[in-house]
């Protein structure tokens, strides 16, 4: 039956087309207006509110209102006033699907790059370099694809195509990609989070277990470290994440703890006034919150002192400046109270036997010596 044929078969009146006319009309100017005055509404806020991320996000994402939707919609709405007969009512129904399905895909394709962008323009502190700007750009295009697909299915599927097998077929096919491709995929996640959860960025100052140095550059699959020798050091960044990564870029304060030994015949009130004295000299230096010096251990060879103090400036320069500053007066100190802090001496017994002489006559004779070594 030919097009003509179809259109006899619904049957429609003048006045039912005329009030089905009047309706899309009137649905188009309702639906229409109303797309216009919220957006105007939104428009209309103030500087602090728009930037709230609902605000903004519906502000943007209202701007991809396609006009042939609205228009659709209404002529949809004018069309399902009329009593259809079969199969009519059911083509009306995918149109319905159709055109509101892919209204809902532009506002989510919409919506998916305004919050990725607001996100990464959070977390990333107002620094757009390269690697953000790529997964940026993977992170969009991956939820966009995901809502697209799901809308072709779904269009499909509503359709009456049975698509169990296709997606089937996909779930296999990308099962398979996976495991060729894991370790690349594997970096390529790697630096997506290392863009997102920023353990490190370029020019921090890092340290692993197998090295330490400055982060030039973070790419798609490598992350590129200036070692402190000079060498460059390119590593995997999903390799880099196994390990444990310390920030020095962050530290705020730096925590200094050392032992000091000295000779164990040291008299207790030289022993206590060392402490104290030592303690003195720590809380004078600049840009140091003294914590304890304590005699924490004895034994035959030498006493120790576990000294700890706390530096209000993590700089590495300022650290040894001024933990030679507090060893070369720890020496001076110890040179002041006549302590010293060498170990004990120690006594060592030599033994020897003389051997037979020339005639054959043996005298076993015992001679030993006595070494002690100078405190």
């Amino acid at each position: 039956m030919d097009i003509r044929g179809h259109l006899t078969n619904l049957d429609i009146g003048w006045t039912n087309a005329a009030f089905a006319i009047g309706a899309a009309v009137l649905s188009f100017i309702l639906i229409h207006g109303a797309v216009v005055l919220f957006r105007r509404r939104i428009g209309a806020l103030s500087d602090e509110q728009a930037h709230q991320p609902i605000a903004d996000v519906l502000r943007h994402t209202l701007a991809r209102t396609s006009n042939l939707a609205i228009l659709a919609t209404s002529i949809l709405i004018g069309v399902s006033v009329l009593d259809l007969p079969p199969p009519w009512d059911v083509r009306v129904g995918h149109l319905w699907f159709l055109t509101l399905g892919a209204q809902l895909a532009l506002w989510l394709h919409r919506a998916i790059a305004i919050t990725a962008r607001r996100y990464f323009r959070v977390h990333g502190r107002g620094m757009e370099d390269q690697q953000v700007t790529v997964a940026h750009t993977l992170m969009i295009w991956a939820l966009q694809w995901s809502v697209w697909t799901v809308f072709l299915l779904s269009m499909l599927s509503n359709l009456g195509i049975n698509v169990t097998t296709f997606v089937a077929s996909l779930g296999i096919g990308g099962i398979a990609v996976a495991l060729a491709v894991q370790n690349v995929l594997g970096d390529l996640f790697a630096s997506l989070s290392i863009a997102i959860d920023k353990p490190f960025e370029v020019g921090d100052s890092i340290s692993v277990p197998d090295f330490s140095g400055t982060v030039e550059h973070v790419g798609l699959k490598t992350t590129r470290v200036r070692a402190q020798a000079g060498e460059q050091i390119v590593i995997a960044n999903a390799e880099l994440l196994k390990k444990v990564v310390h920030n020095f870029k962050r530290q705020s304060t730096r925590r200094v703890q050392y032992a000091l030994r000295i000779n164990p015949s040291t008299a207790p009130e030289l022993a206590a006034a060392l402490a104290e004295r030592l303690g003195a000299i720590i809380a004078a230096k600049d840009k140091v919150k003294f914590d304890h010096v304590n005699l924490t251990r004895m034994d035959q060879s030498f006493i120790e002192y576990d000294i700890v103090y706390n530096l209000t400036d993590a700089d590495y320069k300022l650290f040894l400046q001024t933990q030679q500053a507090v060893l070369l007066d720890t020496m001076r100190l110890l040179r002041d109270l006549g302590i010293s802090s060498a170990p004990r001496a120690q006594e060592l017994l030599v033994q020897g036997n003389a051997s037979n002489d020339a005639d054959g006559a043996s005298a076993a004779e015992a001679r030993s010596t006595v070494v002690r070594p100078a405190p």
